[in-house]
């Protein structure tokens, strides 16, 4: 998948767990754990939001583009 689920970088960065900051922003810790393993298919603006208020952080510092390389057959 080209988009790549930086949750965890982050979370390093503010010393914080994954149980707290489910706890701070209303989730559970079995969807932020879906969500840092990129098995999830979307995710709610209003979650998002909520990450990104509490990690001090913007929405580019958690998701990143990267293109998949196709190679010629």
């Amino acid at each position: 998948m080209p988009i790549v689920i930086r949750l965890d970088v982050m979370l390093a960065k503010r010393k914080m767990r994954s149980k707290d900051l489910a706890r701070a922003i209303g989730a559970t810790e079995a969807n932020l754990s879906l969500f840092k393993s990129g098995k999830v298919k979307g995710l709610r603006f209003e979650t998002l939001e909520a990450m990104c208020r509490h990690l001090d952080c913007q929405p580019g510092d958690l998701l990143e583009y990267e293109p998949e390389i196709v190679a010629d057959a």
